[in-house]
């Protein structure tokens, strides 16, 4: 069969309903949500900026989630907001591969960040006394641009291996967003080859994040439980477990929906996924760590104090 990605010059994503008042109403749900992220995030990116007390390793990692996640919700939920409020579903072959690179890159990104965040609760908790000279400023940088270049690379693998395939038959995606599973319905390639190690390479490398943060935790809860005292153990644990919840959320969710075993039957499941490690990592991230936070709350109350 011809190769026909040269001649499919667009994509129709999926429609979430097709009653227009319903639409509609999806398109004020996605916006108000949106809207709440962008003020979350931004708020934690300008308080870790202007507060000095909030320039150490964990506030720094912090920050670079909130910018993730402010990147992330923008490179989906928008374009599904617009094509809600115009009533089409299209996207362009090139804004589909670029927002399929841009998903990975980031989704990526975050892997590699929340890992480092919970390096740096165990160094704090465990070694204490090295906390400083293992976690400097030149360790966060080295930290964050492995992130950056691990997300990048499975970009890269995944959007090419992806696009590399032949398209034929429909263009619409049963996705509101491009997504790996999702496109590869529609090809008409039998082999996937070089998806196929994309993935591999994909799920080796959250595997190890996995690992690196469970045996991080394993190391706190160890040492938390024998030389620390009640207060000091809750106080420990709220500071953990919220990490361990939005690794949960993320990798659960993303894992399910690449991982499951491929089907030419279109799911609602498929779509609630998507939204689940798109949608809710960002709208959760900073409620799950800053709501109890004083540290946030304290630079929240001066910032306040001064307008």
């Amino acid at each position: 069969m011809m190769n026909q990605t040269q001649l499919m010059m667009e994509f129709s994503l999926m429609r979430f309903t097709e009653n227009w008042m319903l639409l509609k109403l999806h398109a004020v749900l996605f916006s108000l949500i949106y809207i709440v992220v962008m003020l979350e995030n931004l708020i934690i990116l300008l308080l870790t900026i202007l507060d000095r007390h909030l320039h150490t390793p964990m506030y720094i990692f912090l920050r670079h989630l909130s910018f993730l996640d402010l990147c992330l919700i923008s490179a989906t939920v928008p374009k599904s907001i617009l094509n809600s409020i115009t009533f089409t579903d299209s996207i362009s072959f090139l804004g589909c591969v670029f927002q399929l690179f841009l998903v990975v890159l980031l989704a990526g990104s975050e892997i590699g960040i929340l890992t480092a965040m919970s390096y740096d609760r165990y160094v704090a908790i465990c070694r204490p006394l090295h906390y400083e000279a293992v976690m400097s400023r030149g360790s966060c940088v080295q930290l964050m641009a492995v992130s950056w270049l691990n997300g990048g690379v499975l970009g890269i693998l995944y959007s090419a291996g992806t696009f590399s395939l032949k398209f034929c038959g429909s263009n619409k995606i049963h996705q509101f967003f491009c997504d790996v599973p999702a496109l590869l319905k529609l090809t008409c390639s039998k082999e996937h080859a070089t998806i196929s190690v994309s993935v591999a390479v994909g799920v080796c490398y959250a595997f190890s994040c996995l690992v690196c943060i469970v045996v991080s935790y394993v190391y706190i809860f160890s040492t938390v439980l024998k030389i620390l005292s009640g207060p000091s153990q809750s106080k420990a644990f709220s500071t953990c477990l919220p990490h361990l919840i939005v690794v949960s959320i993320f990798l659960v969710t993303g894992g399910v929906a690449y991982l499951k075993p491929g089907s030419d039957m279109n799911s609602i499941l498929d779509l609630l996924m998507s939204v689940f490690y798109s949608v809710a990592p960002p709208v959760l991230n900073p409620i799950i760590y800053c709501l109890r936070n004083k540290d946030i709350k304290s630079a929240l109350h001066k910032v306040l104090a001064e307008c």
